[in-house]
């Protein structure tokens, strides 16, 4: 995970002698000492205390693959909550779930069957598609499973959705994220909640969600091993050869992400940075499948069953194709270009919901505000139950000074998707612009609950302080 480029900037520690007057309790102090026992940050020290005392250490526990004890600071119960917290926000960022109903469903059944047949049943597992345009899949560690409609295209029959998502049910059912987190490899993420903008498609991407007070996509998904990736691929060969599906489908999704990789690097770089690809992984598969899953050779591919489910999806390919250059160029802050290629896209999908927030994006970044809110308006009639479009449309509100328009927008945001610190911010900045200082300073202070530096804290902190409720 890459922290988020943009400079923090320093907030003085507030007088812990002074009592919030909101909830009866002392100011945090916002001080970045470090621990020096054992070279831990006091952040790393807090997690780990803090977990220790809700309960949440779990010791040493039997891995559900092996039977065998393993070092293990993260409880079951721990990898259901944080997924449940977490993965909304995910899927938000890539623009929700997909609106075509028919073909969720049918992802969801064909990765269910193999759930069923997994070495962790019980768990409260869910397989969606999302909007997002970028060629991933990922896995949350309750078991909240997802592809993006990149991906989706690149997939040729059932059999290579079967081995995606049987890859991503590896990855939960080995605990590799809650591994990670009892190694201290995520602390940082899950502390920092998910104000932190991490692991996305590029730095600029990153800064430009992060100027937006959203969460870029990929912020809150593990970076996995080569080891991790391994076990990964046998359990999903297992998962999908049990359920009754050809294991060639396995080597062609391997085809399919090494043609991708040099044909269209940018579209699947956030792929590889989270699933690192290797000839050596791709050779193993191809040995297993030639091996002990080679009985699974007359079992069917169900290409015709896929290409009937992606029909629709399909036929907007030259759109999906744009939306992937066009985000490209935003990376590369090219936002002319990138216009261009959002205005293609738009032209073959007019309704697109992702098309519709990327231009709205792209418009923000140059200040085109009015345009980046005719977009957004457009994007929320087709999709309003969707959490993004009322943020960028609070936004867009805020920056042509609607005040009242845009905190309403942020209030719909956080009752669709609440945990957003960024989001508290910005209603006490609408407050703010509304002159109701005091619900306005309500805002401030539970926003520097959770956020403690910044340009934004620092701007809670000093309305506070100015206001009269805190002295300095």
């Amino acid at each position: 995970m890459r922290e988020s480029t943009s400079e923090p900037l320093n907030v003085e520690p507030l007088n812990p002698a002074i009592v919030g007057i909101f909830t009866g309790k002392h100011m945090p102090s916002i001080s970045s000492v470090k621990t020096q026992k054992q070279g831990i940050s006091r952040r790393e020290f807090l997690w780990l205390t803090s977990m220790s005392a809700a309960g949440m250490l779990a010791g040493c526990a039997a891995d559900p693959i092996t039977g065998r004890k393993q070092l293990m600071l993260v409880s079951e119960e721990t990898e259901i909550q944080i997924d449940k917290k977490q993965s909304p926000h995910q899927f938000s960022a890539d623009y929700g779930t997909l609106q075509d109903k028919a073909l969720n469903n049918y992802i969801g059944a064909t990765g269910n069957k193999m759930a069923a047949l997994s070495h962790r049943p019980h768990m409260p597992y869910s397989f969606q598609g999302v909007n997002a345009t970028y060629v991933n899949a990922y896995a949350f560690p309750g078991g909240s499973i997802a592809a993006t409609r990149g991906i989706l295209l690149a997939l040729d029959n059932e059999a290579e959705l079967a081995a995606l998502l049987g890859h991503e049910l590896g990855h939960v059912n080995a605990r590799h994220t809650a591994e990670q987190m009892s190694k201290g490899v995520l602390t940082n993420a899950i502390v920092g909640g998910i104000s932190a903008v991490a692991g996305t498609q590029s730095a600029a991407l990153g800064q430009l969600a992060s100027q937006l007070g959203m969460v870029g996509a990929g912020a809150l998904l593990a970076s996995y091993s080569r080891d991790n990736e391994r076990e990964a691929d046998a359990l999903g060969l297992e998962y999908m050869s049990n359920t009754g599906y050809n294991a060639e489908g396995f080597v062609g999704l391997m085809d399919v992400l090494r043609s991708l990789s040099k044909h269209k690097p940018s579209a699947i770089e956030l792929m590889f940075a989270t699933h690192p690809m290797s000839d050596e992984r791709y050779q193993t598969a191809v040995d297993a499948v030639q091996t002990q899953h080679r009985t699974t050779k007359k079992l069917p591919l169900h290409r015709d069953r896929y290409m009937d489910h992606t029909a629709g999806l399909r036929a907007i390919k030259g759109a999906i194709d744009a939306l992937q250059k066009g985000e490209s160029a935003m990376a590369n802050a090219k936002y002319n270009d990138a216009q261009k290629h959002f205005k293609t896209a738009l032209k073959q999908a007019p309704d697109d919901y992702a098309g519709l927030l990327m231009m709205s994006k792209c418009l923000l970044v140059q200040k085109k505000d009015a345009e980046a809110k005719r977009f957004a308006e457009k994007a929320k009639a087709i999709y309003p139950q969707e959490a993004q479009v009322h943020h960028l449309l609070g936004f867009a509100n805020l920056r042509t000074k609607n005040f009242e328009a845009a905190y309403q927008e942020f209030k719909h945001y956080d009752k669709l998707l609440p945990g957003n610190p960024n989001t508290t911010f910005f209603k006490g900045f609408s407050l703010e612009g509304m002159q109701r200082i005091e619900p306005a300073a309500n805002e401030y202070y539970q926003y520097l609950q959770t956020v403690n530096q910044g340009k934004q804290a620092k701007h809670a902190y000093q309305r506070l302080v100015e206001w009269g409720y805190i002295k300095p």
